[in-house]
């Protein structure tokens, strides 16, 4: 081999290298930025869902009390019904 085939390979594994780790270091770099994205969607859904729980027990919180009042009328109704026989 003379010198110029060793300069030739030398220069051809420095563009592969180049080639191989430029594309790796920008998915790393995109990886970090995605990992981040993702733990802010984590807060912000944990976040959701506590949210989510205490509006679901106003919800059931006030059909109770809407039963309550239905119950008070149906039982109301059926007393009048009785006491007017037709």
């Amino acid at each position: 081999m003379n010198e110029w085939t060793v300069v030739t390979v030398i220069v051809t594994l420095v563009g592969l290298g180049a080639a191989v780790i430029r594309p790796l270091i920008g998915l790393n770099g995109t990886i970090t930025r995605l990992t981040a994205a993702v733990n802010v969607l984590e807060k912000n859904i944990s976040g959701l869902a506590a949210k989510n729980s205490e509006s679901h027990a106003k919800l059931w919180e006030r059909v109770e009390e809407h039963e309550d009042i239905l119950n008070s009328h149906e039982t109301r109704l059926t007393v009048i019904e009785n006491r007017n026989p037709k």
